[in-house]
């Protein structure tokens, strides 16, 4: 339990003070510098392409070196990054300081520790995923309300500060973990992890973490904005937070877990629904509040199916591979949702960025259902044993 306690306090930070960071700051940013905001959100998605062109190596740095060290790098990248975006006068020093969370994020947040968890307990790794994305839920409902108050208070630079001052404790509790034992394969086992992937699996699985990481990236930048725009409170923003940490805890409550696939088509049928009530109810309180709360819900499964997905679709010594390369197509994707989801706004007004949502839910319905038919051809899982026995 404190190694869980301890990964999820640093998923909490480390998603706050990057990922959602331009939540709270990026339209502050484009207000005071006179940036134009499409430039503006341009950077998280520099960020993202980033994250893609590190991704297919993520994986192989974490089997060799362990994911304490892994994340421990990547948490003081993503400081640096704070400080460089801090102190940034040019769009091309701000660039820079995207380009540093960018590294960063990708050896820091879930994908990393859902990979040293599989690495340790396999099959069984499911629990303890869960366990430490209810922590890791709460970075929007603690920082996006942080930030905004430094925001008011201090402006945005001091603000971003802070930030990276918050990431230097997220490094220090990753260094009190003990150290994550590298995995070393038999010759049989290597043979195994660098099969091939199964292709019709591998293909769907990809593209629904991708569609779902355009989602994820293009509302966390656009969220508060879009509320404010509406007349609506902006505090509403941290029961995306809320409804994430629900989510998780109902399903980790459950005597005995769900398939991953199932759960996927849940997700998948409910984010069309989501956006159909955002699309009738963005100029209610409580409406929003309720879109806001649902989708924080579902966002919070998808992230637990971007980790427990790979557990039943393919051979957990290639976990960290599987996730290296499939995840590569998301952040390459999603780079492009908060400049979109701008240039959207711009010429369609604040409704586009639902109506984008609601088309891409469909996608995602669509392509849940495809895997569930073809998950009879996923292997089955391994015992905990088993996949203890290879680490």
């Amino acid at each position: 339990m404190p190694i869980v306690l301890t990964l999820g306090l640093a998923q909490l930070i480390n998603w706050g003070v990057s990922f959602y960071l331009p939540g709270a700051f990026a339209w502050r940013i484009a207000r005071d510098t006179g940036w134009a905001q499409p430039w503006v959100f341009a950077g998280p998605s520099l960020a993202m392409l980033v994250m893609a062109a590190v991704s297919p190596l993520s994986g192989r740095w974490l089997e060799h070196m362990g994911g304490r060290r892994v994340m421990c790098a990547g948490t003081l990248v993503c400081t640096a990054g704070c400080l460089t975006l801090a102190t940034s006068t040019t769009l091309v020093q701000f660039y820079a300081a995207w380009c540093l969370l960018g590294i960063g994020m990708r050896l820091s947040l879930y994908d990393a520790a859902f990979a040293t968890l599989a690495a340790l307990y396999g099959s069984a790794a499911r629990r303890p995923m869960t366990q430490i994305t209810l922590m890791g839920g709460l970075a929007t409902t603690v920082f996006w309300p942080l930030g905004n108050w430094l925001g008011d208070t201090w402006g945005w630079r001091t603000g971003v500060l802070v930030y990276g001052g918050f990431g230097l404790i997220a490094w220090a509790l990753l260094r009190s973990l003990p150290p994550t034992p590298v995995r070393t394969l038999t010759t049989g086992a290597a043979h195994k992890a660098r099969a091939p992937l199964p292709l019709p699996p591998a293909l769907l699985y990809g593209t629904i973490m991708a569609l779902v990481s355009i989602l994820s990236s293009g509302l966390a930048a656009h969220l508060t904005s879009l509320l404010g725009a509406r007349g609506l409170p902006v505090g509403l923003a941290a029961l995306w937070g809320l409804g994430q940490v629900c989510a998780r805890t109902l399903e980790w409550l459950q005597p005995r877990q769900a398939s991953a696939v199932k759960l996927n088509l849940v997700v998948g049928y409910g984010l069309p629904l989501c956006f159909a009530l955002g699309l009738a109810g963005m100029s209610s309180v409580f409406a929003a509040g309720v879109f806001i709360f649902v989708y924080g819900a579902l966002n919070g499964l998808a992230t637990l199916l971007r980790a427990s997905l790979p557990l039943e679709l393919f051979s957990h010594d290639a976990y960290a591979r599987a996730l290296g390369v499939l995840l590569t197509p998301a952040f390459a994707l999603s780079a492009v949702a908060p400049w979109g989801y701008s240039v959207a706004r711009e010429h369609w007004g604040d409704t586009a960025i639902l109506r984008v949502s609601l088309v891409i839910g469909l996608l995602i319905a669509g392509a849940a259902l495809s895997l569930r038919r073809l998950a009879p051809l996923a292997p089955a899982p391994q015992t905990c044993e088993e996949s203890r026995s290879t680490f």
